[in-house]
């Protein structure tokens, strides 16, 4: 989902604009329009020969090619957290892996229905229904996998609360290219459109709910039962994934945006199978023990949310660092903004639309790659990486953040 610059108001702390609901998501939609109208694939009015762009994702800079897939799961054990008349719950995940060779067809990045419904929700009739499909990914849709088995490392991803899983595409593409499996969960009804094999499509329940710090810390809490319910799907005795033995199980891993990141707190407390663990620009309502956490974790994040000493946000992840008692970080990327750490910064800068970022799109989606492919190769891999020691000259972007001294340099 591409956002309006408009959108660059005092969010309430994960990554959500202080607007009223439906007027937020209204101004997201229209925005939409004005980014399209913008890239040339809608007509602007006043009529005007325009251009015709198709947005693309950046191609990953690993060796191997990309093969994705899609797996439905159904969770049988618990209701569903925010429809309760439903008594199980039902995930989408997306798999990314390194694959043999290219294969013929290339995925795609949101399907047409779920961009139908997203344009439908603002009332807008005047583009395409289908427009939201057309971004160019670089995977290959059932790519033959590759690898021995049990050797790729697996990394789970988690977007941001009403975001499609597809908005971290770009970072998953990047790591399979590496050797790596990559799970993204869209968590249902809190996006906007979850399609579903028999062709049900659930829309952000959660969307409509008034929010505070505790429902919060539920959907941390939440999103932690549905990776751990991924995990076991996916490395139990009787995996959905066919391809499912090539996965190191003890060498698993997450990631996330906004809230999503946010969770990976909340999940490596529930699950020690989770052996590292970052957040991208969440912030944490979850409390750890007094016995604290002693795995790996990384906060990256925006400097005007997250300097050390500056706000309600920062003070979440100070919180969350006094508890972390093994190797972490808190690095900030200079210009960023809540996007940038997505897919989105890169799609918003193809089209020439500012959302108040500093830093171009590909260059933030480079960084932000670059320091999480590095975080993965040292934790799960054990491959020492001097880039998350101290500062580098190839990316003066990143600042490091010491807490205690309330100082980035």
């Amino acid at each position: 989902m591409i956002e309006s610059p408009n959108l660059a108001t005092p969010d309430d702390g994960h990554g959500e604009p202080r607007v009223p609901r439906r007027r937020g998501r209204l101004a997201i939609i229209t925005g939409l329009v004005t980014v399209l109208a913008a890239a040339g694939l809608v007509q602007a009015l006043p009529a005007s020969a325009s251009r015709t762009v198709t947005p693309f994702l950046p191609a990953p800079t690993g060796s191997q090619p990309v093969g994705t897939t899609s797996l439905y799961m159904k969770d049988t054990s618990r209701p569903d957290p925010w429809v309760p008349t439903v008594k199980y719950r039902e995930l989408m995940v997306s798999l990314w892996y390194p694959a043999k060779s290219p294969g013929h067809k290339r995925a795609q990045y949101m399907t047409a229905k779920e961009s139908e419904l997203l344009l439908k929700d603002g009332k807008i009739t005047t583009i395409p229904s289908d427009t939201l499909s057309k971004t160019r990914t670089n995977a290959f849709t059932d790519a033959r996998p590759a690898g021995r088995g049990h050797s790729l490392p697996l990394v789970v991803l988690s977007p941001g609360h009403s975001k499609p899983r597809s908005e971290l595409t770009g970072l998953a593409e990047e790591l399979a290219s590496r050797g790596y499996v990559v799970a993204a969960i869209d968590h249902t009804y809190e996006n906007v459109a979850t399609t579903f094999p028999d062709g049900r499509v659930t829309t952000c329940v959660t969307c409509e709910i008034t929010k505070d710090k505790d429902w919060w810390a539920k959907l941390e809490k939440s999103r932690a039962a549905d990776v751990s319910f991924v995990l076991d799907q996916l490395t139990g005795a009787h995996p959905k994934w066919k391809a499912a033995g090539l996965i190191d199980t003890s060498k698993i891993a997450m990631a996330g945006q906004s809230v999503g990141g946010a969770s990976a707190v909340a999940a490596m407390l529930a699950d020690s199978r989770l052996r590292a663990g970052i957040d991208m620009d969440g912030t944490v309502e979850s409390t750890l023990p007094a016995s604290g956490l002693s795995r790996p974790f990384l906060f990256l994040g925006k400097p005007a949310t997250y300097t050390p000493g500056k706000s309600t946000e920062a003070a979440s992840w100070e919180r969350v660092w006094t508890g972390l008692t093994g190797w972490k970080r808190w690095l900030l990327m200079t210009g960023a903004v809540h996007l940038s750490f997505t897919d989105l910064g890169v799609l918003v800068d193809q089209v020439g639309i500012d959302i108040g970022s500093d830093i171009a799109g590909a260059r933030a989606m480079n960084i932000t790659r670059r320091y999480v492919t590095a975080f993965f190769d040292q934790h799960l891999r054990g491959k020492p990486q001097p880039l998350l020691n101290k500062p580098s000259a190839s990316y003066p972007e990143i600042t490091f953040c010491s807490p205690q001294e309330k100082t980035c340099a």
